[in-house]
């Protein structure tokens, strides 16, 4: 029954990923990932949001499966940041490369604790 969930959630989470990444993408004519870095800093915020949810008893380990490692873990892409980052670099964008990391880390760590301090106000 667990994996169940965490497949129904990366059925959701996959494409979510594919369809945000080319609307947000198409939207700016930069070098810099801009569909990578809303996915990603998205998913923190729900992963936040979920866990804080949970710690405040108003979810359980099916919630976690289903919408933390299923939907987040689809959601997000830590190798295509990866790859984003490297090609950034091996082209000569350096400062595209540094900022996507410097911001991914700060705006994805920024979510999460928001994430969980929105869900303390809520369900607190």
């Amino acid at each position: 029954m667990n994996w169940m969930l965490v497949v129904t959630g990366a059925m959701v989470g996959a494409p979510l990923r594919y369809l945000t990444d080319r609307a947000v993408q198409s939207r700016h004519d930069s070098l810099f990932p801009w569909g990578t870095f809303a996915v990603n800093v998205t998913g923190c915020l729900v992963l936040g949001l979920l866990t804080g949810a949970v710690a405040e008893g108003a979810g359980g380990s099916h919630l976690q499966l289903l919408l933390g490692t299923g939907l987040c873990g689809a959601l997000t892409t830590y190798s295509t940041f990866s790859y984003e980052t490297l090609r950034l670099s091996e082209t000569g964008a350096r400062f595209y490369a540094a900022t996507n990391v410097a911001a991914s880390v700060v705006a994805g760590l920024g979510a999460a604790f928001a994430g969980v301090a929105l869900a303390r106000a809520v369900w607190a």
